[in-house]
């Protein structure tokens, strides 16, 4: 005679507990699979290098020229010596000097963006009159919220300063925000600092400056 099943001893072929775990891994590779599409897309180029320069990614190096394409996600870079210009979107320069590294974290032309300087000197430069994009330069110094100017960033009399030619910035660090106007900039001691009550540079260190971009 054939044995009755009880229903407890039916076991099923999966465990229905391990559904949300199978929903949260589709999510996950979802979310992956599109910030590597927006990791791709095309920021702006180089306008001018002297030197060498390269761009890095997780899974890619690549040596910089003239009118090579700079991508979101790039991590740029700089030799010893080295200077490089790049136009990002339509109308926005940023040069870097010698042994600089800086990440294009987010860009878009219309919305602005975020951007990196971890190592080195940089000029952001955007014309004058033009349409206000907000875009956030972070360091490890301070914060620097931009709303379309012309600002030097970087190594300067021996600490990290902030000057402003054109336009206003916000240089946040420490809890503290100082707003910088056309002619003005601050200084920040290291990481962690706050950043110094503005004052007006002298010629000399705003030409010291510029030529470590130039």
């Amino acid at each position: 005679m054939m044995a009755l099943l009880s229903p407890h001893s039916i076991r099923p072929r999966f465990s229905v507990g391990r559904q949300p775990l199978v929903i949260l891994l589709i999510v996950a590779c979802a979310w992956a699979a599109l910030a590597n599409a927006r990791a791709g897309d095309a920021a702006g180029k180089v306008e001018d290098l002297k030197g060498s320069a390269a761009a890095d990614t997780a899974l890619q190096h690549r040596a910089l020229d003239r009118a090579s394409p700079i991508y979101v996600g790039d991590r740029v870079s700089t030799g010893a010596g080295s200077r490089l210009t790049m136009l990002l979107g339509t109308d926005t320069t940023i040069r870097l000097g010698e042994n600089t590294q800086l990440v294009i974290d987010k860009f878009l032309p219309e919305t602005g963006g975020e951007i990196s300087l971890e190592a080195g000197p940089m000029l952001f430069d955007r014309p004058p009159g033009g349409r206000r994009m907000p875009v956030q330069i972070k360091s490890p110094y301070a914060v620097l919220a931009v709303r379309g100017t012309q600002f030097f960033a970087g190594p300067s009399n021996g600490v990290f300063g902030v000057f402003v030619e054109n336009g206003t910035l916000e240089v946040v660090a420490a809890s503290t925000t100082v707003t910088l106007s056309a002619g003005q900039g601050t200084n920040l001691q290291s990481p962690g600092a706050a950043p110094t009550t503005p004052v007006r540079w002298g010629q000399s260190r705003i030409d010291e400056a510029y030529a470590s971009v130039r």
